[in-house]
Protein backbone atom coordinates (compact mmCIF):
# COMPACT_ATOMS: atom_id res chain seq x y z
CA UNK A 1 0.00 0.00 0.00
CA UNK A 2 1.11 3.40 -0.86
CA UNK A 3 2.71 5.64 1.91
CA UNK A 4 1.88 9.17 2.05
CA UNK A 5 2.58 11.72 4.92
CA UNK A 6 -0.02 14.18 6.43
CA UNK A 7 1.52 17.19 3.34
CA UNK A 8 0.71 15.17 0.46
CA UNK A 9 -2.01 16.58 -1.49
CA UNK A 10 -3.43 14.43 -4.12
CA UNK A 11 -5.84 16.16 -6.81
CA UNK A 12 -7.79 13.65 -8.62
CA UNK A 13 -4.82 11.22 -9.69
CA UNK A 14 -5.72 8.98 -12.44
CA UNK A 15 -3.13 6.16 -10.76
CA UNK A 16 -1.10 5.50 -8.16
CA UNK A 17 1.31 2.30 -7.63
CA UNK A 18 0.78 1.01 -3.94
CA UNK A 19 4.84 0.71 -3.84
CA UNK A 20 5.39 4.90 -4.26
CA UNK A 21 6.14 6.37 -1.52
CA UNK A 22 5.62 10.35 -1.05
CA UNK A 23 6.88 12.60 2.06
CA UNK A 24 7.15 15.97 3.29
CA UNK A 25 5.22 18.42 1.12
CA UNK A 26 4.09 17.39 -2.46
CA UNK A 27 1.37 18.17 -4.68
CA UNK A 28 0.11 15.40 -7.06
CA UNK A 29 -2.06 17.90 -9.56
CA UNK A 30 -5.76 16.26 -11.81
CA UNK A 31 -4.57 13.16 -13.86
CA UNK A 32 -1.26 12.62 -12.87
CA UNK A 33 -0.03 9.23 -12.08
CA UNK A 34 2.96 7.41 -10.43
CA UNK A 35 4.20 4.41 -11.11
CA UNK A 36 5.96 1.41 -9.39
CA UNK A 37 8.44 2.36 -6.95
CA UNK A 38 8.50 6.10 -7.54
CA UNK A 39 9.60 8.25 -4.39
CA UNK A 40 9.06 11.92 -3.57
CA UNK A 41 10.39 13.79 -0.69
CA UNK A 42 10.05 17.34 0.48
CA UNK A 43 11.74 18.36 3.71
CA UNK A 44 11.55 21.56 3.63
CA UNK A 45 10.29 23.06 0.49
CA UNK A 46 7.77 21.03 -2.03
CA UNK A 47 7.76 19.11 -4.81
CA UNK A 48 4.72 19.38 -7.49
CA UNK A 49 3.81 17.42 -10.22
CA UNK A 50 1.52 18.61 -13.07
CA UNK A 51 -2.29 17.45 -14.61
CA UNK A 52 -1.80 14.92 -16.44
CA UNK A 53 1.94 14.08 -15.74
CA UNK A 54 3.35 10.58 -15.31
CA UNK A 55 6.27 9.68 -12.80
CA UNK A 56 7.76 6.18 -14.34
CA UNK A 57 8.94 3.29 -12.06
CA UNK A 58 11.36 3.79 -10.22
CA UNK A 59 12.10 7.39 -10.17
CA UNK A 60 13.52 9.69 -7.27
CA UNK A 61 11.91 13.17 -7.38
CA UNK A 62 13.42 15.00 -4.31
CA UNK A 63 13.80 18.97 -3.25
CA UNK A 64 17.03 20.74 -3.68
CA UNK A 65 19.00 22.84 -1.54
CA UNK A 66 17.48 25.88 -2.90
CA UNK A 67 14.70 25.15 -4.28
CA UNK A 68 11.43 22.80 -4.75
CA UNK A 69 10.76 20.15 -7.44
CA UNK A 70 8.42 21.71 -9.90
CA UNK A 71 7.21 19.31 -12.75
CA UNK A 72 5.05 21.13 -15.55
CA UNK A 73 1.61 19.41 -16.93
CA UNK A 74 1.66 16.69 -19.86
CA UNK A 75 4.60 15.29 -19.14
CA UNK A 76 6.50 12.20 -18.75
CA UNK A 77 9.63 11.50 -16.33
CA UNK A 78 10.77 7.71 -17.53
CA UNK A 79 11.69 5.22 -15.42
CA UNK A 80 14.85 5.44 -13.40
CA UNK A 81 15.11 9.23 -13.53
CA UNK A 82 16.28 11.57 -10.61
CA UNK A 83 14.83 14.81 -10.35
CA UNK A 84 16.22 17.28 -7.60
CA UNK A 85 15.55 20.58 -6.76
CA UNK A 86 14.60 21.66 -10.61
CA UNK A 87 11.98 23.13 -12.77
CA UNK A 88 10.67 21.37 -15.82
CA UNK A 89 7.87 22.83 -18.22
CA UNK A 90 4.82 21.34 -19.67
CA UNK A 91 5.21 18.95 -22.50
CA UNK A 92 8.05 17.37 -21.47
CA UNK A 93 9.68 14.17 -21.97
CA UNK A 94 12.79 13.19 -19.48
CA UNK A 95 14.41 10.08 -21.32
CA UNK A 96 15.18 6.92 -19.08
CA UNK A 97 17.88 7.43 -16.53
CA UNK A 98 18.69 10.73 -16.88
CA UNK A 99 19.90 13.02 -13.73
CA UNK A 100 18.15 16.97 -13.67
CA UNK A 101 20.18 18.44 -10.62
CA UNK A 102 19.39 21.52 -8.88
CA UNK A 103 17.88 25.14 -10.09
CA UNK A 104 18.15 23.60 -13.61
CA UNK A 105 15.58 25.20 -15.78
CA UNK A 106 13.90 22.38 -18.69
CA UNK A 107 11.61 24.68 -20.60
CA UNK A 108 8.03 23.68 -22.49
CA UNK A 109 7.95 20.84 -25.33
CA UNK A 110 11.36 19.71 -24.23
CA UNK A 111 12.64 16.09 -25.17
CA UNK A 112 16.06 15.17 -22.52
CA UNK A 113 17.39 11.81 -24.47
CA UNK A 114 17.46 9.06 -22.14
CA UNK A 115 21.20 8.87 -19.56
CA UNK A 116 21.49 12.27 -19.85
CA UNK A 117 22.96 14.71 -16.73
CA UNK A 118 22.50 17.88 -16.43
CA UNK A 119 24.26 19.60 -14.11
CA UNK A 120 23.56 22.05 -11.68
CA UNK A 121 22.11 25.49 -12.83
CA UNK A 122 21.57 24.46 -16.68
CA UNK A 123 19.03 26.47 -18.35
CA UNK A 124 17.77 24.90 -21.40
CA UNK A 125 14.92 26.99 -23.76
CA UNK A 126 11.72 25.95 -25.31
CA UNK A 127 11.30 23.24 -28.11
CA UNK A 128 14.83 21.96 -27.32
CA UNK A 129 15.99 18.18 -27.79
CA UNK A 130 18.85 17.79 -24.92
CA UNK A 131 21.63 15.04 -24.78
CA UNK A 132 24.73 14.58 -23.06
CA UNK A 133 26.87 14.22 -20.20
CA UNK A 134 26.68 17.20 -19.00
CA UNK A 135 23.37 17.78 -21.08
CA UNK A 136 23.26 20.36 -24.06
CA UNK A 137 20.96 21.24 -26.54
CA UNK A 138 21.69 19.49 -29.77
CA UNK A 139 18.59 20.70 -31.73
CA UNK A 140 15.65 22.64 -31.44
CA UNK A 141 12.30 21.52 -32.64
CA UNK A 142 8.55 21.77 -31.76
CA UNK A 143 8.19 18.59 -29.68
CA UNK A 144 4.81 19.74 -28.34
CA UNK A 145 2.81 16.60 -30.21
CA UNK A 146 5.09 13.96 -29.17
CA UNK A 147 5.20 14.53 -25.56
CA UNK A 148 1.51 15.30 -25.27
CA UNK A 149 1.39 11.80 -27.25
CA UNK A 150 3.56 10.11 -24.69
CA UNK A 151 1.33 11.75 -21.88
CA UNK A 152 -1.73 11.22 -23.77
CA UNK A 153 -0.86 6.99 -23.62
CA UNK A 154 0.33 6.77 -20.23
CA UNK A 155 -3.11 8.46 -19.08
CA UNK A 156 -5.01 5.90 -20.72
CA UNK A 157 -2.60 3.53 -19.34
CA UNK A 158 -2.85 5.04 -15.50
CA UNK A 159 -7.27 4.80 -16.02
CA UNK A 160 -6.88 1.07 -17.02
CA UNK A 161 -3.86 0.16 -14.62
CA UNK A 162 -6.97 1.95 -11.70
CA UNK A 163 -8.93 -1.03 -13.03
CA UNK A 164 -6.47 -3.57 -12.90
CA UNK A 165 -6.23 -3.84 -16.28
CA UNK A 166 -2.71 -3.97 -17.58
CA UNK A 167 -3.07 -4.21 -21.55
CA UNK A 168 -4.67 -0.90 -22.44
CA UNK A 169 -2.38 -0.06 -25.08
CA UNK A 170 -3.27 -3.22 -27.26
CA UNK A 171 -7.24 -2.55 -27.40
CA UNK A 172 -8.63 -1.66 -30.51
CA UNK A 173 -10.05 1.40 -28.41
CA UNK A 174 -6.98 2.53 -27.23
CA UNK A 175 -5.87 2.58 -31.32
CA UNK A 176 -8.68 4.21 -31.98
CA UNK A 177 -8.16 6.74 -29.56
CA UNK A 178 -4.57 7.22 -30.25
CA UNK A 179 -4.95 7.86 -34.14
CA UNK A 180 -7.40 10.62 -33.10
CA UNK A 181 -5.72 11.83 -30.99
CA UNK A 182 -2.57 12.57 -33.14
CA UNK A 183 -4.17 14.24 -35.75
CA UNK A 184 -5.61 16.81 -33.07
CA UNK A 185 -1.86 17.02 -31.78
CA UNK A 186 -0.81 17.73 -35.00
CA UNK A 187 -3.77 20.33 -35.98
CA UNK A 188 -2.88 21.85 -32.25
CA UNK A 189 0.76 22.17 -33.35
CA UNK A 190 0.43 23.98 -36.72
CA UNK A 191 -2.06 26.00 -35.18
CA UNK A 192 0.78 27.34 -32.71
CA UNK A 193 4.09 27.27 -34.99
CA UNK A 194 1.89 29.57 -36.96
CA UNK A 195 0.98 31.85 -34.31
CA UNK A 196 4.66 32.28 -33.60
Amino acid sequence: MSKFGPDIRIEEAAFIHPSALAYGKAHIKKGASLWPYTVIRAESKEVVVGEYTNIQDFCMLHEGSNSGTYIGSHCSITHHCTIHGCTIGDNCLIGINTTIMDDCVIGNNCIVAGHSFLKEGTIIPDNSIVMGTPGKVVRTQNNYARCRLNAFLYYRNALAYAKDEHREWATSECIEAVRAEIASLQAEQAALEKRN
